[in-house]
């Protein structure tokens, strides 16, 4: 196979196009419609905040159309944000990169960003957006997957667990199918650059001993934009969160299958982080407060599982995800006033990922919907992930920051691992402040920032111990400039 080096990342240009033109025209998923028809489950809800104590009580706050948006939408249509004080706007984002963006240059005053694009800001990687950003907790864990075409299926590449632990196997039908098609065609798709989906295609593909730098390239496409493209045949695999994998399974578009959770890559992982700026904290420490205290009271309510199915109706909203079959009928708006009225068909995307009954989908005929309630995490964790009393999704791991950095380093994107690694990461998530806020509303946290991620987390039982990031790199046989030696930088 050819070399193909990191600059070989190309953007997919239409998809870039339309989200930078949808973002550029104001249109922002009708937000404004959204914002005048407050529910009154919302109004209902009383201030425990004075918005005139507040620093800037009127927010903009981004979200993307994927399933984790559902902590936003519950903050708004429950009136979690009212409570504390604040006033709202949401602002639905056309991809990952205006999420990100839209912090960075101050249209947004916070948004929920794809793992990896916190650090990545502060340690400068290549192919990150570069600036002083900081995450205020985590929103979800899990609830991302990875989709692949129907030509792979028919190539004999099955979904992950069907291997049963035998990944060699895997490797050796993927790098088949993969060899078989001409250099063109070699391409995965994601939502952003330099964050933890890419991080996870080439871990995936390196456990299993392809070069990933080699073997494919490695294309951005918006969420709502994936299904759209596989079908056209410009990706054979991507990554992306729900409701976009069941939505390409059979029975659906039946575009493709379901290969693998992302907690089967790496179980326990952080999807989502709230992002600021971090002159947004210094200059607005009380409304920082409100908003992450919103939001966490939001994630509870999306952790319940008596609540999954109410907040998977809430999403298909047109003005959060509009991810709903076009033959189910339903009244326009969706809110929570007549979520009793929706049809069961209004969740046949959204309520997978969300209630647990999860459908890889293959060509095959044969049932793989597999109930779980760690699909998808946004408070209460299950006892193998959470082993460290006090632990909670929205709880930020400094540690797994330092992970994140491990795998740019990896990949390429920076030139050493930055001896400075726990300053950044402390400084980009701001466990301290998180710690701070949980303890005002009587939730425990663990005492340290750091763990260790045990072996059987990983797809390559590959433990990471924050303690020697750089012996963890010097590990991987497979990385950009291998088989040079990693070192702390100066």
């Amino acid at each position: 196979m050819s070399f193909i080096n990191r600059r070989s990342l190309l953007y997919g240009l239409g998809g870039f196009t339309a989200a930078s033109a949808l973002a550029a025209c104001g249109v922002t998923g009708g937000r404004q419609t959204q914002n005048s028809l407050v529910s009154q489950a919302a109004l209902a809800i009383e201030p425990v905040i004075d918005p005139s104590t507040l620093e800037k009580p009127n927010l903009t706050v981004g979200f993307v159309p994927v399933n984790d948006c559902a902590p936003f939408a519950i903050a708004y249509e429950k009136g979690f944000f009212r409570k504390y004080g604040l006033n709202v706007r949401l602002s639905r984002e056309a991809s990952w990169a205006t999420s990100r963006d839209g912090v960075i240059f101050g249209r947004l005053d916070a948004s929920p960003v794809v793992s990896g694009a916190v650090t990545n800001a502060r340690i400068g990687a290549e192919g990150a957006r570069h600036a002083p950003m900081s995450a205020a907790m985590t929103i979800h864990r899990h609830g991302n997957a990875m989709t692949m075409n129907r030509a792979m299926w028919e190539a004999g590449v099955r979904p992950l667990y069907e291997y049963n632990g035998d990944i060699e196997q895997f490797g050796q039908d993927f790098r088949r199918y993969f060899e078989g098609l001409p250099p063109e065609r070699r391409v995965w798709a994601v939502v952003l650059s330099s964050a933890i989906y890419e991080y996870f295609v080439r871990y995936l593909a390196a456990a299993v001993g392809v070069d990933p730098i080699e073997a494919f390239r490695i294309i951005i496409f918006p969420p709502p934009q994936m299904v759209s493209n596989m079908r056209i045949g410009n990706m054979q695999a991507y990554m992306v969160a729900e409701p976009w994998n069941t939505r390409a399974i059979t029975g659906n578009e039946g575009i493709g299958f379901t290969f693998a959770q992302g907690k089967e890559i790496w179980r326990g992982h952080p999807d989502r982080v709230l992002a600021v700026m971090e002159d947004f904290i210094d200059q607005n420490p009380k409304t920082y407060r409100s908003l992450v205290k919103a939001l966490i009271e939001a994630c509870q309510y999306c952790s319940d599982p008596a609540n999954r199915e109410e907040v998977a109706k809430i999403i298909t909203a047109r003005s959060f995800t509009g991810a709903k079959p076009r033959t189910c009928q339903t009244p326009t708006p969706i809110t929570p006033d007549n979520i009793g009225s929706l049809p069961d068909c209004v969740t046949k995307f959204t309520g997978p990922a969300l209630i647990g009954n999860y459908n890889y989908g293959g060509f095959d005929d044969k049932p793989r919907v597999r109930q779980s309630n760690d699909t998808t995490i946004f408070f209460n964790m299950p006892s193998d992930i959470a082993t460290i009393p006090g632990d909670h999704s929205t709880f930020l791991w400094q540690s797994q920051s330092l992970w994140l950095m491990t795998q740019a380093t990896r990949w390429g994107q920076i030139s050493e691992f930055p001896k400075d690694a726990e300053e950044k990461a402390r400084r980009a998530w701001r466990t301290d402040l998180y710690r701070e806020i949980a303890t005002e509303m009587g939730i425990a946290c663990p005492a340290d920032d750091y763990k260790v991620e045990p072996a059987e987390a990983f797809i390559d039982r590959n433990a990471f111990d924050p303690s020697d990031p750089v012996r963890y790199l010097n590990s991987f046989n497979i990385r950009a400039n291998a088989p040079t030696r990693l070192f702390m930088s100066s």
